[in-house]
C-alpha cells in the first residue's frame, strides 16, 4: 500500500492533485445501502482532489495539448485523460476508476465524493447533523470545507484497489476547521442560498484559492467558454515561449 500512495503522491502532486487513502468500510459506514460498495472492508480506496493550483497545472497545459478537441466537458475530459495515468502508473493492479459527475443507470452517483472526504481526512463535512439546534426548517445539502483551502477546491473521483487489503491503515479524523457553531449556520446558509456568489468558499482564511482566470473560467456557462478557452491558450503558449 505504502508504495502504491508513494507513485500516486510523486505523479499527482506536482499537476496540482492530492490523494487521500481510506477503506471501504469507513465509506460505506457513512452512506445509504445504494450507494455502498460490495467490497471487502479492508479493500483500499483513494480520494483525489484537486487544488487550487491544478488549474494552471493540468488544466490549461491539458487544453493546450493535441487531446483537447474543443468539447464542452473540457474538465470532465482533462479529469479523465489525468486519472487514466493511475493504469500505467500500477499495471498490475485490478484498479477501478470512479469520478465525481458519473452516475448509474438509475441515474444515481457512482460514489458520493463528500463523505469519502471525511472518512480519508481530506476536509470536514458540514451537514444538518452537524447543527444544536438545526435553525433550518427546509432541508439543505452539506459542503465540504478544507483547512488550507477552504471551499477553494474540488473533489475529483476516486480510485478502488480491489485486490489491495489494508487492514492497517491508520484513519485520520478530518480537521474541524469552522469549529464555531454560528459559522456553520453562516456557512450552510450561504452554500444552500448563496452559492453562486462563493462567500462559502471563504469561510475562512485560506492559504490559497483559484486564480482570476480560474474563477472566470468556472464563472463562464459551458456553452459560452469557447472564447474564453482559446484566450487561455493562447496566453499559456505566450508565457511557454518566453520559457
Amino acid at each position: 500500500m505504502d508504495e502504491i500512495l508513494l507513485k500516486l503522491r510523486a505523479f499527482y502532486s506536482p499537476k496540482g492533485f492530492d490523494i487521500h487513502p481510506f477503506k471501504v468500510k469507513w465509506y460505506n459506514d457513512e452512506v445509504d445501502h445504494h450507494f455502498q460498495f460490495d467490497l471487502h472492508p479492508d479493500t483500499l480506496a483513494v480520494l483525489v482532489i484537486s487544488t487550487p493550483a491544478m488549474f494552471e497545472k493540468a488544466f490549461v497545459p491539458y487544453i493546450c495539448s493535441d487531446d483537447c478537441q474543443g468539447s464542452l466537458d473540457l474538465l470532465d475530459k482533462c479529469m479523465k485523460h489525468h486519472f487514466s495515468f493511475v493504469y500505467k502508473l500500477l499495471p498490475l493492479e485490478d484498479i477501478e476508476i470512479i469520478h465525481d459527475f458519473e452516475l448509474t443507470g438509475t441515474r444515481r452517483p457512482k460514489i458520493l465524493v463528500q463523505p469519502a472526504a471525511h472518512v480519508s481526512g481530506a476536509a470536514y463535512y458540514y451537514t444538518s447533523r452537524c447543527l444544536d439546534p438545526n435553525p433550518f426548517k427546509q432541508k439543505i445539502f452539506g459542503v465540504c470545507i478544507h483547512p488550507d483551502y477552504g471551499g477553494w477546491f474540488a473533489l475529483r473521483g476516486v480510485f478502488i484497489f480491489k485486490s489491495v487489503l489494508c487492514p492497517d491503515l491508520s484513519r485520520v479524523e478530518p480537521f474541524d476547521c469552522v469549529s464555531d457553531q454560528s459559522k456553520k449556520v453562516e456557512l450552510l446558509d450561504l452554500f444552500n442560498n448563496h452559492w453562486r456568489d462563493a462567500r462559502y468558499r471563504d469561510i475562512i482564511p485560506v492559504k490559497l484559492k483559484y486564480s482570476e482566470d480560474q474563477k472566470k473560467y468556472f464563472d463562464t456557462l459551458p456553452k459560452d467558454r469557447a472564447p474564453l478557452v482559446n484566450e487561455l491558450k493562447e496566453k499559456y503558449m505566450q508565457k511557454s515561449d518566453l520559457i
